[in-house]
């Protein structure tokens, strides 16, 4: 799927992009929605089987952008078979594991397989509520609809410490999201911050032109590779399956895994220790500061490093959406990616929305077809239906 040109999807005269004009000159949908990655085709794909009619926005100049502007070297953990959102498989069965620009390429040519009628480069600023009536600002204008699907993620400011700004001048930074390959760093050493997936990745990346430590403690990892194939066609699998059907808000132990996973971080799964300390990476320990311009850790060794790699996630930030669907403690508050508080808005993606994989490709397509179906039975009723949980 490589070489797709740039797309023209569902276009404003499709069949399912319906937008009229109220009277304050603002274009008016049935349903919008934010966020054109898997989880928002996945939701606009069921739409579109239902008859309705909708419009995707996504901030991005192209869909899939968002994998686009991931590191060169990144892999899906999720095998090539596995990729599937609704009504069409990924199509390259060669690779084991998806790239980053494969995986971006399938989603463009999904979006333009079923004619979804999606904008791209437009950037919903806040979401607010006016009467009867969502409006979605933007930067050149607002959109106005009856029902929104939020699924774009809540992860979308990059998280970097305060005194990274003492850095010195000299040193070359940036977020793990900026990071592309080696060629954007200075000659000298590197300090990855962050010892999860991405910064073991990126530290393997560098490490052949750069002397590279990598900083942050050892979560574990997955104690087999994921590159043979019982793991990728049996123990995959058994994960999957797991992840769907076991670790879900109905069970105690799906609650408790909930809990336990949004309090640390990820354990390696592609990389392993050994793999790192093979390839001359120094591990070290927490980066804690900054003294007299250059990076400090924890037990007070200060690295003469000419580059540093944020490997430190994103900040859970839904802040943008002005509506009070959030607890005293700033939690969205929904059932199943339904906010019951407010009528006709819908959440896609988020990390256990309702089972482990409900913010992965497996996971994605069953948490969207239950939202457009609440969203749906709504709209016929004028109530939210009898919510239906299938494990």
């Amino acid at each position: 799927m490589s070489g797709i040109p740039s797309p023209a999807y569902g276009s404003a005269d499709g069949e399912h992009e319906e937008a009229t004009m109220d009277g304050n000159g603002s274009e008016w949908f049935d349903t919008v929605i934010v966020g054109g990655g898997q989880a928002g085709l996945s939701a606009g794909y069921h739409l579109k089987e239902g008859g309705r009619s909708f419009v995707i926005l996504d901030a991005n100049d192209r869909v899939g952008g968002s994998w686009r502007r991931r590191y060169d070297s990144l892999q899906l953990f999720t095998p090539s078979w596995a990729v599937r959102l609704p009504g069409w498989r990924f199509p390259k069965r060669s690779a084991p594991y998806p790239s980053r620009e494969q995986m971006a390429d399938y989603l463009e040519a999904y979006a333009r397989r079923f004619d979804l009628p999606v904008r791209t480069g437009v950037d919903v600023q806040r979401i607010s509520r006016v009467g009867d009536r969502y409006v979605l600002s933007l930067a050149d204008g607002r959109i106005e609809a009856d029902h929104v699907i939020v699924a774009s993620g809540a992860d979308r400011n990059p998280r970097v410490p305060a005194f990274s700004r003492e850095l010195d001048p000299a040193i070359v930074h940036m977020h793990s999201s900026d990071y592309r390959n080696p060629s954007q760093l200075r000659e000298g050493g590197v300090l990855v911050v962050g010892a999860g997936n991405s910064g073991a990745d990126i530290s393997l990346d560098v490490v052949g032109s750069h002397p590279t430590w990598l900083s942050g403690p050892d979560r574990g990892h997955v104690p087999v590779s994921i590159d043979t194939w019982v793991a990728q066609n049996v123990a995959f699998r058994i994960i999957r399956f797991v992840g769907l059907h076991v670790l879900t808000l109905r069970t105690r132990i799906g609650r408790r895994a909930k809990v336990k996973e949004a309090s640390k971080g990820d354990m390696l799964v592609r990389v392993k220790p050994k793999q790192i300390v093979a390839a001359g990476i120094e591990r070290v320990g927490k980066t804690v500061g900054v003294t007299d311009g250059l990076p400090t850790l924890e037990d007070g060794r200060i690295l003469d490093v000419a580059n540093v790699i944020w490997c430190t996630g994103f900040r859970h930030d839904l802040s943008w959406i002005d509506l009070p669907i959030f607890g005293e403690d700033g939690e969205l508050l929904h059932e199943r990616g339904v906010v019951t508080s407010e009528p006709g808005l819908y959440f896609v993606g988020l990390f256990f929305q309702y089972s482990a994989a409900s913010n992965v490709i497996p996971g994605v397509p069953r948490d969207a077809k239950y939202v457009v179906e609440r969203l749906v039975g709504r709209d016929r009723t004028g109530a939210a239906p009898e919510a239906r949980v299938a494990a």
